[in-house]
């Protein structure tokens, strides 16, 4: 496995259209000869699907839904991040850019970073004109508001929906390329494996979900646009169906798996409340606007309702420790003081697991009716989830498992080190470093679904004179004998033990072990105990049904057999990095104030690892962080 991200010359300003104009090109007439598969039509899928079609390539989109409108990008709330600068409050894409870097505490690649800040500019223009409902001005003119890790407003927003309105601006130039007969659907279809001849990516072998039937996919390149991995926690705000498992296979056909122990708390999502929930839900950080997130002073008065305590008596704990950004701290310092104030028994709600997000003042200050019609949709979630109504006592909101910034490695054309795999959003590691800032999730997967992509595939074509696959090839048909013999061997068991009961047991070992904290200690001991969980799964669990049909609980086991293994390199990654940066927070290298302490001599750099086999190790790979415009420093928000 060699690493080499391809990382243009020149000024960081000028090295995305340098590197643009570089990039090998191919004929309109040729583009028609090349087959790409997209696994996943969330924003990263959809947009890139929809674009490669519209340049003339032969697409297959594949996904596991029933429709690409049900992508986990519909469930992202809060807004969109780009440089637009239309509040003339200071932002500019070097401002963005330098947030960014920031904002993942020094832990991102900085030319992927700053090309991030510079498309975002384009992908407003391109969401406004395919008619996305973005908030606008009386005058007219698109609204912005503030987010997490900024001081500026760059945010745009369609009230809590926007994940939901840009998936479905994305999901028509997608239909639009369907109906043209450019872009093949194939929903209710999961992908099982990568295939790989003569060390390139070359097809998939796919299940459909429906029939049961298992097939190959010949392509002359693949592009993963599956997600990320916040699941293997069980509880967190992801849709139940997202998963590991194209990342998971691809990783052992030999694609890198870079920073898997980044994963992100989120410090706004409505506390657990029992053994019952399958997953948890997330209130918008745009919230935290005109929200003011308080415990009481007294531990005592945690019993007591938020009216009974008085102004005099609360703690505005964003506000007093980071005074500078309040209640938009980043979210992984959010999330830790709201676990601080919590340890301390000051939180509020069944348990003590939860703090105030108060509305009080704001509605005060613009009346109920700027509210609503600001955050109206998140009020209703809110109430129906809780039958609290948030316009009268203040939401209680607890930190939970949200997105994930390792993924899949990628070079600067946002290729694996397997050549003709192409992996974007979140399911590739390369924008957000060791913490995501809010609001640019949406913004990374449709810059690269939109704007990256479509560059960066013609010119692997026009280099690497592969020939086009045969279906008929023997690697296909060991692929697919294998998906077979794994998904057998699942029926096979047949033991006492339900899929659910197994995967959460594995989220809460990696909750407690590897969460919003680890040690030495709790690390050794997760990754004593996985192997053991792992153990018991393939001897105990109980898969219903048969695979010639629809089965769900069949589709469910393959994804936790995954989620097993996975969470070995997980906790493998965090306990190598004998640092604490961004979201992954070693308690053992905290500052005085109790921030996260980098060690920027010895781990600036991305920890990619190799698969070496089942039953060996996997090789660490280092790609060093170079640094030529910014200086590494100790991230504040004070």
């Amino acid at each position: 496995m060699t690493l080499d991200a391809h990382i243009p010359s020149g000024p960081l300003a000028q090295k995305w259209d340098k590197h643009k104009f570089e990039l090998k090109l191919i004929n309109p007439a040729n583009k028609r000869k090349f087959d790409v598969i997209v696994v996943g039509s969330g924003l990263a899928g959809a947009s890139a699907a929809a674009t490669l079609a519209e340049l003339g390539y032969s697409v297959k989109c594949f996904c596991f839904q029933d429709s690409p409108r049900r992508a986990h990008s519909i469930a992202a709330q809060g807004g969109i991040n780009a440089a637009k600068n239309y509040k003339n409050d200071g932002d500019s894409i070097y401002r963005l850019f330098y947030d960014t870097i920031k904002g993942g505490d020094f832990r991102a690649r900085e030319a992927n970073v700053y090309r991030l800040a510079q498309v975002s500019v384009n992908i407003i223009d391109q969401c406004v004109a395919q008619g996305v409902p973005f908030a606008r001005e009386y005058s007219g003119y698109l609204d912005n508001r503030s987010f997490g890790g900024a001081q500026v407003s760059r945010t745009f927003y369609a009230r809590g929906q926007t994940g939901q309105q840009l998936l479905l601006g994305a999901y028509q130039a997608l239909c639009r390329q369907i109906g043209f007969g450019n872009v093949k659907m194939f929903p209710r279809t999961e992908m099982l494996d990568l295939v790989v001849i003569d060390g390139h990516a070359k097809g998939i072998v796919a299940r459909d979900l429906v029939s049961g039937e298992i097939a190959s996919h010949p392509c002359d390149a693949v592009v993963l646009a599956t997600g990320g991995y916040g699941n293997v926690f069980f509880l967190s705000t992801n849709a139940k169906g997202c998963n590991v498992t194209a990342t998971w296979r691809a990783y052992k056909k030999g694609a890198a798996f870079a920073n898997p122990c980044y994963t992100q708390i989120h410090p706004t999502c409505i506390p657990v409340s029992g053994d019952h929930q399958s997953k948890l839900t997330l209130m918008s950080e745009s919230l935290r606007n005109d929200g003011r997130v308080w415990v009481p002073k007294r531990k005592e008065d945690g019993s007591k309702s938020s009216s009974q305590i008085p102004e005099a008596d609360r703690d505005y704990f964003l506000e007093r420790k980071y005074p500078s950004y309040g209640n938009l701290a980043p979210r992984d310092i959010a999330s830790r003081a709201a676990k601080e104030v919590c340890d301390e028994r000051r939180g509020v709600g069944p348990g003590g697991l939860g703090v105030y997000l108060d509305f009080a003042d704001a509605i005060k200050r613009l009346g109920e009716d700027k509210i609503r019609e600001r955050y109206g949709n998140l009020f209703d979630m809110y109430e129906k989830i809780t039958g609290e109504n948030a316009y009268q006592t203040p939401m209680r909101i607890y930190p939970a498992m949200h997105y994930t910034m390792g993924g899949l490695w990628v070079d600067y054309n946002l290729m694996s080190n397997v050549p003709g795999l192409f992996v974007l959003g979140e399911a590739n590691f390369s924008d957000h470093g060791a913490n995501r800032l809010g609001a640019s999730a949406l913004m990374q997967g449709l810059a690269d679904g939109y704007f990256i992509v479509p560059y960066t595939i013609g010119h692997y074509f026009a280099s690497s004179k592969q020939a086009k696959p045969s279906i008929s090839h023997a690697e296909f048909k060991k692929v697919e004998a294998e998906v077979r013999a794994q998904t057998q061997k699942l029926l096979s068991i047949r033991g006492k033990r339900t899929v659910t009961s197994l995967h959460r047991d594995l989220g809460r070992l990696l909750w407690e072990k590897c969460g919003m904290a680890r040690t030495e200690t709790s690390l050794k001991e997760a990754l004593n105990r996985i192997p053991m969980l792992r153990e018991e799964f393939w001897k105990d669990v109980n898969v219903t049904g048969d695979g010639c049909e629809l089965n769900q609980n069949l589709e469910y086991a393959g994804r936790v057999a995954d989620f097993m293994e996975f969470a070995e390199l997980l906790c493998l990654d965090a306990l190598h990095r004998n640092e604490s940066c961004g979201g992954h927070f070693r308690e053992e290298y905290q500052t005085e104030d109790g921030e996260a302490k980098r060690d920027d001599d010895h781990f600036a750099y991305v920890a990619a690892w190799g698969y070496q086999g089942p039953d060996k190790p996997p090789v660490l790979q280092k790609e060093p962080l170079v640094y030529e415009e910014v200086h590494m420093t100790q991230r504040s928000y004070k």
